[in-house]
């Protein structure tokens, strides 16, 4: 697992500044707040969280603050480290396999990955939630990690207990656990 400590948030935090501390910020307002899923509802980068509470039927800040933090501390139980995993991958003991599900385009995927891993589609998902034991490890992975957070989010809301995201995705494993995977800057990543 990884150990970042939570960043310090004030009521005059840019949301830009705080999606940037918190990769899971996002998911976060939405779930509890119902904040930034359409345009009804969305923030502006600029916006502090003291002006998006007050525009957002007055929210007290602290509530919002002490969501987030908690949010992030949560999150961090649903990543593993790249040298975790790669000792989970290395390892000789009687552990059951891992599932390692790249996030990627079909692009990315074929032109580095982390071995033995498979690419996700529609059809990986449907056999993943019928057939996977629940228990299993399944680690997911992206470019850096912010789509694989909320993919593992998903996969716990749907039973999974032993899922996790690569922390970092791909670009950290290649620099801190298999250095002979080459890394590569996406032009417009999400």
């Amino acid at each position: 697992m990884t150990a970042t400590s939570a960043p310090t948030l004030t009521p005059d935090l840019t949301i830009a500044a705080v999606l940037a501390a918190l990769p899971g910020a996002r998911r976060a307002l939405f779930a509890r707040y119902h904040i930034g899923g359409c345009s009804s509802c969305a923030f502006q980068p600029e916006e502090t969280l003291a002006q998006l509470c007050s525009r957002h039927e007055n929210i007290p800040v602290q509530e919002m603050i002490d969501h987030l933090l908690a949010s992030h501390e949560n999150d961090l139980q649903l990543q593993i480290s790249p040298s975790a995993l790669a000792a989970r991958l290395t390892s000789t003991d009687d552990a059951p396999p891992a599932h390692i599900v790249d996030l990627r385009t079909r692009e990315e995927h074929e032109a580095v990955a982390i071995p033995g891993s498979c690419l996700f589609s529609q059809e990986l998902q449907r056999e993943a939630f019928a057939s996977w034991d629940k228990n299993a490890l399944v680690v997911l992975y992206d470019h850096t990690g912010p789509r694989a957070l909320d993919a593992a989010a998903y996969f716990a809301g749907h039973g999974f207990t032993n899922v996790r995201a690569l922390a970092g995705g791909i670009d950290r494993y290649s620099l801190e656990a298999d250095p002979s995977l080459p890394r590569y800057q996406v032009e417009f990543e999400a």
